[in-house]
């Protein structure tokens, strides 16, 4: 074997050494980033809230956070409620009722996917559930009210939203604007085991310090506001994790973030 092979062999094996070195680090690095992500992302996260909150003369305390634990494992929940998180937000009815049987009582569950009237029950037999955000059809609705007298004859109303498509994109859910008003007269008159709580929607990409969507959503809640005169203020369900700063700004409520708080989705292979 020749000097100049020993030699290449040599630069292999500590090329191939130092990849595996690095390997090893890196995944050293992101397993010591996993125990500390969700605490940390947590508390930044509630910073952003805070900032964004008082730079628009608002008190944070009046913005909800609902953490968006979609596709990630009951244990990863935990260590957000472990940091103090009480709202969890999921879209799979199936996905909310496991993990409500894994988890804490205390836990303030809202449902934010596309409800379909032959989940509502099962939905509603998780004894936590604290909101419904997406409520976008009289049907749905009726079906909610009814299965409340059913199934929680002695309790309260099931506070719930009604999700608004404000973007008119097909696809995503929600009704149209100019169908709500008409959907909140329903549920204000025919469905009394249902509480308003306000409007959700769901943003489109846009950077600009005053999304549309947020535009819209908020006008059409003050129309509704004064045609109806509630007591209190209806409450708007819009930001998740690439705009809830400008949501907050804007009005917001109640924002639901999910990647910014658990990294990204874990779906099974």
């Amino acid at each position: 074997m020749s000097v100049r092979w020993k030699r290449l062999q040599a630069q292999l094996g500590f090329l191939s050494s130092g990849l595996r070195m690095q390997h090893t680090i890196s995944e050293s690095k992101a397993q010591g980033e996993r125990a500390q992500t969700i605490a940390e992302r947590l508390c930044k996260v509630r910073e952003r809230i805070q900032v964004a909150a008082l730079a628009a003369k608002r008190d944070p305390a009046r913005v909800r956070l609902v953490a968006v634990s979609k596709t990630h494992a009951a244990g990863t929940v935990r260590e957000a409620y472990d940091a103090g998180q009480r709202h969890f937000g999921e879209n799979y009815v199936q996905e909310l009722v496991e993990k409500a049987e894994q988890l804490p009582t205390d836990i303030n569950w809202h449902f934010i996917g596309h409800l379909q009237s032959n989940k509502v029950r099962t939905l509603l037999s998780v004894p936590n559930l604290w909101c419904v955000e997406t409520v976008d059809r009289p049907k749905l609705a009726n079906t909610l009210n009814r299965l409340m007298d059913e199934l929680r004859p002695d309790g309260g109303p099931i506070p719930v939203m009604v999700q608004v498509n404000v973007s008119g994109e097909a696809s995503k859910a929600g009704i149209e604007p100019a169908a709500a008003p008409e959907l909140v007269e329903h549920i204000l008159q025919a469905c009394p085991r249902l509480k308003l709580l306000g409007l959700m929607t769901i943003g489109s990409p846009d950077p600009s310090p005053e999304p549309v969507a947020f535009q819209r959503l908020s006008h059409l809640r003050d129309q509704i506001q004064d045609r109806f005169r509630f007591q209190e203020p209806l409450e708007l369900s819009m930001g998740m994790s690439d705009d809830f700063e400008a949501a907050v700004r804007m009005g917001s409520t109640n924002v639901r973030i999910g990647s910014t708080i658990f990294g990204p989705r874990v779906y099974p292979q």
